[in-house]
């Protein structure tokens, strides 16, 4: 993703000229940065997912977090689409994220468990999306010296 974004930013900031300083400098992150905050997430996802298993899927927790790694599928194809072109997470999330999420969700529907919010999913992503970068990034830091 670090070699995406150093490569993909000039493309971008041609594009979407109104795009605020600030907000490119934060796609300028080192390949460790990368690895700490999709670390962070995973670890999210799976105590999410420990969560589910253990109440059955009737935890708002895990619906909650199930819902949003659907969403978040959603968000990786639409800025492909954006885009025009490849970016990180394309190739999985039609493969492999929006297919789980939805088959997922299908069963704890049958099974009576309503699905979680998908505003309320939608608003936290981008607060555990950016908690895990700011997190990540901080680890990254650290370990360098």
């Amino acid at each position: 993703m670090a070699p995406w974004s150093r490569t993909a930013g000039p493309r971008l900031r041609a594009r979407f000229p109104r795009v605020p300083e600030r907000v490119w400098a934060r796609m300028e992150l080192t390949q460790p940065q990368v690895n700490a905050a999709v670390g962070l997430m995973a670890g999210l996802i799976a105590a999410a997912a420990a969560d589910g298993a253990r109440t059955g899927g009737r935890s708002p927790f895990f619906r909650t977090v199930l819902t949003g790694f659907g969403l978040h599928g959603a968000v990786h194809m639409a800025q492909s689409a954006a885009y025009r072109g490849y970016t990180p997470g394309v190739a999985t999330s039609p493969t492999v994220v929006v297919p789980y999420s939805i088959w997922a969700l299908n069963r704890l529907r049958r099974a009576g468990l309503p699905p979680a919010s998908p505003v309320l999913s939608a608003a936290l992503l981008p607060l555990a999306a950016g908690a895990a970068q700011a997190l990540g990034g901080r680890l990254a830091r650290r370990r360098r010296g």
